[in-house]
């Protein structure tokens, strides 16, 4: 009965999960600055164009294509070009982009009293349309153009080889006769409702976060939902947060947007929300304080973005807390080392798949003498079964003496009734994080295994692994002990191993390659668990007659 209990208990698990699945100048008094400020945070709440169609320049690396509108310099679409938008097709992975019914663009200004992009986004000018990373190259740069008023602007995009970070400079020429008061800002938008896009373009992806985060000094990882930052600016109570560094993002299912703070001790940060006035477009971004800038003086704003795969070495060097975008939920600090594990046996086997295998066998040994402890306290309950019969018929009429006598009988055999339960809720958080270790991992996504599967991060296309796992399930059954008497729980333990397989058929196949390699490990463990109990006196399956 226990283990039928247990794997009910998997089953309520497995199925939440499944339900679960269907973010100044220096002669300006306080009083003044404190003004500006809040001036310079309504404005960039509010000023955000609908980013019409404009002219536009490309900015290629070996990983990256970039297009910059010139109006306002923004970046209007971004492909990665190392990863592809389908397995064994050409078409690189769309990111951002501009549609007539879906924006997702990262944009940046220069705001404040002085700032260009205070009331009206600059056209910049370029000395050529497209700038490529040649070979011999390390990095390329594609620099945008403006004068108003004395003042020389140049926005300057950098991209590197191999790498997923880009870095963005504005330097400012001031000749304008005198002293000028902006401050820079950077910021994601994206449209909140994508049910009639045609394509998901990984969007829609079951139990995978949508949304919005961002990390602050006093916070590593927050998140907010698209519809919860535009129901705050609805409210007008938008996200407001001072912080040294940070940044915020935007995620999906492997692919994260990210403008990184600038870090100097000079400069003071705010994270804000927004959403555009029509309430489609939800915004997160990060601005600096308001600086000075003399005449016949220069400055520079500098920034970074990140836009590209959740690769969480890369996003942890670029800035403090970003590897947290890769979201493994409330049992991250066991989800990470055991991507941390699963990445070096990569490193020996090269093939994710069969990392996958050799991580749960080393996992499921680990988890052995618990999974013993869990079948000894199980047979240990098997023998005291004829004396509770005792004690129940006994004392049917007294339910306060039959407790006590209860208790006092596992006392007196040194059984603890809760003994096969523990083991099991110890092992339930580590198999569900190593669940979400699967699920975010970007390195599985369209990685082969064997044979027909060549993308562990779909469903098996022939539902081999599926059904497989349904079989083992069957068969754990067989050799569970205690069979269950009433005949709705019987039908209900029965029907298990078919609704299991019904499931799995839409999870990953590494997550069921898991599960099925799990399943076989159990039967074994099964078998040396049971022998070693019947040498010792304890049987937890009925002798045959």
């Amino acid at each position: 009965m226990e283990q039928q209990r247990n794997i009910l208990f998997i089953l309520l698990l497995a199925l939440s999960l499944f339900i679960f699945w269907a973010w100044e100048a220096d002669k300006i008094s306080a009083t003044q600055r404190a003004q500006e400020e809040a001036r310079q945070a309504e404005l960039v709440n509010t000023m955000v164009t609908n980013s019409a169609i404009s002219e536009s320049i490309t900015l290629e690396s070996d990983v990256l294509k970039l297009q910059i509108s010139l109006a306002g310099g923004d970046i209007e679409d971004a492909k990665l070009l190392k990863v592809l938008q389908e397995q064994n097709k050409t078409d690189p992975f769309h990111l951002l982009m501009t549609k007539p019914n879906y924006i997702y663009q990262a944009q940046s200004g220069l705001i404040g009293k002085d700032g260009p992009d205070q009331k009206e986004r600059p056209v910049y000018t370029v000395s050529q349309k497209s700038f490529v990373l040649e070979d011999g190259q390390d990095s390329v740069s594609a620099v945008l153009n403006f004068e108003k008023d004395g003042v020389i602007y140049k926005k300057i995009y950098t991209l590197h080889r191999g790498k997923y970070n880009v870095d963005v400079a504005y330097d400012i020429d001031n000749k304008s006769g005198r002293a000028l008061t902006m401050g820079f800002y950077g910021q994601l938008k994206q449209t909140s409702d994508i049910s009639h896009m045609e394509e998901s373009n990984g969007l829609m992806v079951a139990g995978a976060y949508r949304g919005s985060a961002y990390s602050t000094e006093n916070s590593r990882y927050e998140k907010e939902k698209f519809d919860d930052i535009i129901d705050l600016a609805k409210d007008k109570q938008n996200i407001n947060v001072e912080t040294k560094a940070g940044w915020v993002a935007m995620i999906q299912h492997y692919f994260v947007t990210a403008w990184i703070g600038n870090d100097s001790e000079q400069v003071k940060n705010v994270i804000y929300t927004s959403a555009t006035k029509d309430k489609r477009d939800a915004i997160i971004g990060i601005r600096t304080n308001l600086v000075n800038i003399a005449n016949n003086s220069t400055y520079e704003f500098t920034s970074k973005m990140w836009i590209g795969p959740k690769s969480q070495d890369d996003m942890e060097q670029l800035a403090p807390n970003l590897d947290l975008t890769v979201d493994y939920g409330w049992l991250w600090f066991i989800s990470i080392p055991l991507y941390k594990i699963l990445e070096f046996i990569h490193g020996i086997i090269g093939n994710w798949g069969f990392s996958i295998i050799v991580l749960t066998l080393i996992v499921r040994s680990l988890l052995f003498p618990l999974t013993r402890a869990q079948y000894t306290s199980m047979a240990k309950m098997r023998l005291l079964a004829p004396k509770l019969q005792e004690l129940r018929e006994r004392f049917a009429d007294d339910k306060q003496k039959l407790g006590q006598e209860t208790m006092r009988l596992y006392k007196t055999e040194k059984v603890n009734p809760l003994g096969g339960c523990f083991p099991l809720l110890i092992q339930m958080p580590i198999f569900i994080a190593l669940y979400w270790t699967l699920m975010e991992s970007t390195e599985l996504r369209h990685a082969p295994f064997i044979l027909w599967i060549t993308d562990l991060s779909v469903y098996d296309p022939y539902f081999v692994t599926p059904i497989l796992y349904g079989i083992t399930m069957f068969f754990i059954q067989k050799m569970s002990p205690t069979p269950v008497t009433d005949p709705v729980q019987r039908k209900v333990i029965m029907a298990m191993p078919l609704v299991f397989t019904f499931m799995f058929c839409t999870f990953p196949a590494g997550l069921t390659i898991y599960w099925l390699v799990s399943n076989i490990f159990t039967i074994f463990q099964q078998v040396i668990i049971y022998k070693q109990l019947e040498k010792k006196g304890l049987h937890i399956k009925e002798k045959k007659a």
